[in-house]
């Protein structure tokens, strides 16, 4: 059971994180407040990985104190923190972090940070052990490492993820601008861990110099996709899926297809149709179709996506919508710039916060699911003044649920939110010259 190191000036992430890590099976092996307490208590408990807040009070700061508890002690580092600019990324960076998530985030992305940054920190004693008697040591970027590391780095996106990502099948779609190969390296190593047979197909990757051992022992198969051949993806799908019916071992198949180049969509259509075939005949195969979506038009979005129950929409850095397909057809994807939901959720965040008051729910939960919703940071601040505000006037009860904190609509506060809300659906609805409310939501 792998032992943490939380540091966070603010209790309330502390006991949050506490709580979270130790239902997730870790350990959290202390906790601190400052840079230098992180330090103090690195030396003496001898964490397997810590999580770093950055800026803290006190002398010393958490890039500060990383760079001396992984110089000195080398430990893993993975920050989460509330501060994502450019500055503060660029002086992370110099100290090689493991990881680097932004305030507010979910259990999903603290495990999958945590999970990478121990797999990563035993890879690299592992290659160290290796070329340990090697006269040069070489960086993926060519140039020669100080300590014989084999670095990876990190790309400063936010990285999707999703719960059992192989429970079913999913259609990723893509721009240019996406940096899509640390999602698929995480969607691959998911799926081996899930064992079973793995298929990845590709036009142009360089994932697999990361899986040698596992395609040597079958355990990853990989097919270069080749343009004007795309139909030649269809007989090694279906004897992939022939096979699962034939063997003792292999009970399941992953698939990570990635159709990078698109002008043979029929083809495509018909390996989707296939695939879905097979899952309604109970065959045990689920996976990502991956799609390069600025090569094709809405139209053709929503023939692909029929009968697809799950949906990432992936256009930049900063822009990553996740959606159900039931409850948000895919003829609906647009394109929005990130800078424009963050200006319309921060000037309609009083019915946002409003459509999240339908269950007992924490301030921290609510500023998690606008980022999780929106992938918009919204302070604490300005939730929990309009909680408090509602709180006042008798709308909201507090019940305390563990160590948390829960707001609960009293009933006259439902009336009230109910009939919030409906105003402001109508002002909504009076913009835009009609309209409809989706599940609830604004």
């Amino acid at each position: 059971m792998s032992k943490i190191l939380v540091v966070d000036d603010e209790a309330i992430i502390t006991m949050q994180l506490e709580e979270r890590l130790t239902a997730m099976g870790y350990t959290v092996a202390g906790m601190a407040a400052s840079g230098e307490d992180a330090v103090t208590k690195a030396r003496r408990i001898r964490p397997d990985l810590i999580l770093m807040d950055i800026v803290m009070p006190g002398k010393m700061n958490g890039i500060e104190a990383a760079k001396i508890i992984t110089e000195e002690l080398d430990i893993p580092v993975v920050f989460v923190t509330s501060y994502a600019d450019d500055a503060i990324i660029e002086k992370a960076k110099s100290v090689r972090p493991y990881g680097y998530i932004v305030k507010p985030f979910n259990e999903l992305e603290i495990k999958a940070a945590i999970e990478v940054a121990l797999f990563r920190k035993a890879s690299e004693q592992e290659e160290q052990k290796r070329r340990k008697s090697a006269q040069e040591k070489i960086s993926p970027s060519g140039q020669l490492a100080e300590d014989g590391v084999t670095y990876l780095d990190l790309p400063e996106i936010k990285t999707v993820l999703l719960q059992d990502i192989f429970s079913d099948i999913v259609l990723f779609l893509y721009t240019d601008q996406v940096a899509k190969e640390p999602i698929f390296k995480f969607a691959l190593e998911e799926g081996i861990k899930k064992g079973g047979r793995n298929l990845f197909a590709y036009f142009q990757s360089n994932l697999q110099k990361y899986f040698p051992k596992e395609i040597s022992k079958k355990e990853l198969y990989t097919h270069r996709l080749k343009r004007n051949e795309l139909f030649a993806l269809l007989p090694v799908l279906e004897k992939c899926t022939e096979s699962l019916l034939n063997s003792d071992t292999a009970n399941s198949l992953q698939l990570l297809l990635d159709f990078s180049e698109t002008e043979e969509f029929d083809d495509i259509l018909a390996i989707r149709n296939l695939l879905l075939s097979k899952k309604e005949n109970s065959t045990p195969v689920s996976g990502i179709i991956a799609l390069n979506i600025g090569k094709i038009d809405h139209t053709l979005i929503k023939s692909l996506a029929e009968g697809i129950p799950k949906i990432i929409v992936s256009t930049g850095k900063e822009t990553t919508l996740s959606f159900a397909h039931h409850t948000f057809p895919a003829e609906a994807v647009s394109v929005v710039p990130q800078s424009t939901i963050d200006d319309v959720v921060k000037k309609s965040l009083e019915p946002v916060v409003l459509s999240l008051l339908d269950k007992p729910i924490s301030g921290y939960d609510i500023v998690h699911e606008i980022h999780n919703r929106y992938k918009v940071l919204i302070p604490q601040a300005r939730v929990y003044a309009l909680l408090y505000d509602l709180l006042e006037n008798g709308y909201l009860e507090i019940r305390v649920s563990g160590k948390s904190k829960l707001y609960c609509p009293t009933e006259k506060g439902k009336k009230h939110i109910s009939q919030k809300l409906n105003d402001y659906q109508l002002v909504f609805q009076h913009i835009i010259g009609g309209g409809r409310r989706i599940n609830g939501d604004i």
